[in-house]
């Protein structure tokens, strides 16, 4: 049933507005701001407003409704449709109108409606049974089992199936046995402990045996064991073909440093004079030996009363 609501102004007015046609939705107060104009007025949140200054807002866009409450100055009339469902409110209610400050816990006395005295007072525990003949029962504390829904055929296979996989099933005996004389294994034993069994000798007591039993005609048959000889480990031959420094005379591995028909070591690529490393700086052989520049200029100058006179090779 349509509410007629009417706000003294001026704004604002304390409410939130949601929806409209752009929304698809009805246009409805969404929130009252407590102590407000609305709230005074007793607009409540969830009302759908039918109408705003008499006009229907059922093809009124969101903006639309705005700009209409806004062009309301001093009073503001509104038209609204409110659910009539009781719903337990925690405000105080003072002539007729809710308090927007103070609470109110104290819960609704509600009508009390006895269902009667057949019911069940007390819990009981859930109990499904079902027959499996007529002397024996399947009892489950399973809720909503369906074993009351299974035929007696079908529970002893069930019970059948458990059962097979927690005990093994005797294999049939051949024979009924009247004593224990009768078992296999039994005669068995019997038969070795009545029979007498030569001891059992290592083979060097066997030829001591032999040898004693003989009078010491028949030699002692013996053979000869040789300990292990241990061989030395021939070298591999990857260290035979490894290069040999000119310098140190020890193998190298990795990097080689080759200059003319000799190896050296990195390390070993050095000066005979300084031991400066000749790497990036140009090396010269004098007499078979590695010298930089400064020092083969010196082995290299004439005794003196000579001069250096340089020869070219006739064409």
């Amino acid at each position: 049933m349509p509410l007629s609501v009417v706000l003294d102004g001026p704004a604002p007015w304390g409410f939130r507005l949601t929806g409209g046609k752009d929304f698809n939705q009805p246009l409805t107060v969404s929130r009252i701001t407590p102590g407000s104009k609305a709230a005074a007025a007793n607009l409540c949140a969830g009302d759908v407003i039918v109408a705003i200054e008499g006009v229907p807002t059922t093809n009124m866009l969101h903006c639309e409704a705005q700009n209409r409450i806004k062009e309301s100055a001093r009073r503001l009339s509104l038209t609204v449709e409110r659910n009539e469902s009781s719903l337990w409110s925690p405000r105080v209610v003072e002539d007729g109108k809710n308090h927007p400050y103070k609470v109110n816990l104290e819960a609704e006395k509600q009508e009390y409606k006895p269902i009667g005295a057949a019911h069940n007072r007390k819990a009981q525990p859930f109990v499904a049974a079902a027959n499996i003949d007529d002397t024996h029962q399947v009892v489950s504390s399973t809720y909503n089992t369906p074993i009351g829904l299974y035929s007696s055929g079908n529970i002893q296979d069930a019970m059948q199936g458990q059962i097979r996989g927690l005990a093994l099933p005797k294999a049939d005996s051949p024979r009924t046995l009247a004593s224990i004389e009768d078992s296999d294994v039994y005669q068995m034993l019997q038969r070795d402990q009545e029979e007498p069994q030569e001891p059992r000798q290592s083979g060097s007591f066997r030829a001591l045996q032999d040898f004693i039993d003989s009078d010491g005609t028949r030699p002692i048959v013996t053979r000869t064991v040789k300990a292990p000889a241990t061989r030395a480990t021939p070298p591999t031959g990857n260290l035979q073909k490894l290069p040999v420094c000119d310098k140190c005379g020890n193998g190298i591995v990795g990097t080689v440093v080759k200059a003319r028909d000799k190896y050296r070591h990195p390390g070993c690529f050095v000066c005979s004079d300084c031991d400066v490393n000749l790497k990036q700086r140009g090396y010269f052989f004098v007499g078979g030996q590695l010298y930089c520049e400064a020092h083969a200029r010196v082995r290299m100058r004439p005794p003196e009363g000579h001069d250096l006179v340089s020869t070219f090779p006739s064409a």
